[in-house]
């Protein structure tokens, strides 16, 4: 891969944290964005002048232009931009509140919007670029109910996504949209989800957990690649999609038998 420019949000701990250090550890120059400066510059200091921490709460707008003019500022140009910041939380449908909603649209999907908004513009100036949004495999399936409105945000962060990816096909070729599907992942996402029990940790899923280096290392792949999507667990896979919506009934029946 070629040395290139990536901003990554959500990057002080967990898949952003992962990622930040394979692609530090290639030479690519970085601009990592979260909001624990303290955190995030443990992960931005090996690397040096290649990498920028920049403390940003990805939930104002105006952090998150900051962030890509800080970016631009440092080294001139956007490549890639990785929207991977988010939250869970542990409760399901009938037990959210209006905040727990407000909350999860806020993290998961307006967080992503304006990063696609500071962003997509300058690669159109440009003529190429490449925006990758991190989904989950619950944001297709609802196979975890506690996930509820993490699951929910996490779709329609898909659909955006994918209408955004029409809305450039024809005139910007060289712009690339990508969503990356993470299955269930060993990192303290569990831990800090709103709801979430005392000492609550990860919980394999029925294929078992990735950890956070092998769905980075599966970004990384995207990003010398850029595909429209990506399934980082093998257990997790379009078929299994697709087993769910060619009869979800029957899918979820299957699902809760003891």
């Amino acid at each position: 891969m070629d040395s290139q420019v990536i901003v990554i949000t959500g990057a002080s701990s967990g898949i952003g944290a992962a990622l930040a250090k394979q692609l530090g550890a290639q030479g690519q120059r970085l601009v990592l964005a979260a909001r624990r400066q303290a955190e995030l510059e443990k992960v931005a200091g090996p690397f040096g002048a290649n990498a920028l921490a920049v403390v940003t709460d990805v939930c104002r707008r105006g952090d998150v232009e900051h962030l890509r003019e800080r970016a631009l500022e440092q080294f001139g140009q956007v490549d890639v931009w990785v929207n991977n910041a988010g939250r869970g939380i542990s409760r399901k449908v009938l037990e959210l509140s209006d905040a727990d909603v407000d909350e999860m649209i806020a993290v998961n999907l307006k967080s992503a919007l304006y990063g696609m908004q500071a962003i997509v513009p300058y690669f159109q100036q440009r003529g190429r670029g490449h925006l990758i949004n991190v989904s989950s495999f619950l944001g297709r399936i609802p196979i975890v109910t506690p996930r509820s409105m993490y699951s929910a945000s996490k779709a329609a962060l898909n659909s955006l996504t994918a209408n955004l990816r029409m809305d450039l096909r024809r005139d910007f070729p060289n712009i690339h949209v990508s969503l990356v599907f993470p299955g269930t992942t060993a990192t303290d996402f569990s831990a800090n989800a709103l709801g979430a029990a005392p000492g609550a940790g990860t919980v394999a899923g029925p294929a078992g957990a990735q950890s956070a280096g092998d769905v980075a290392a599966a970004i990384v792949r995207l990003i010398d690649s850029p595909k429209p999507e990506i399934y980082t667990n093998p257990n997790n896979s379009p078929e299994f999609v697709a087993r769910y919506y060619q009869d979800p009934g029957a899918f979820e029946a299957n699902l809760n038998r003891p």
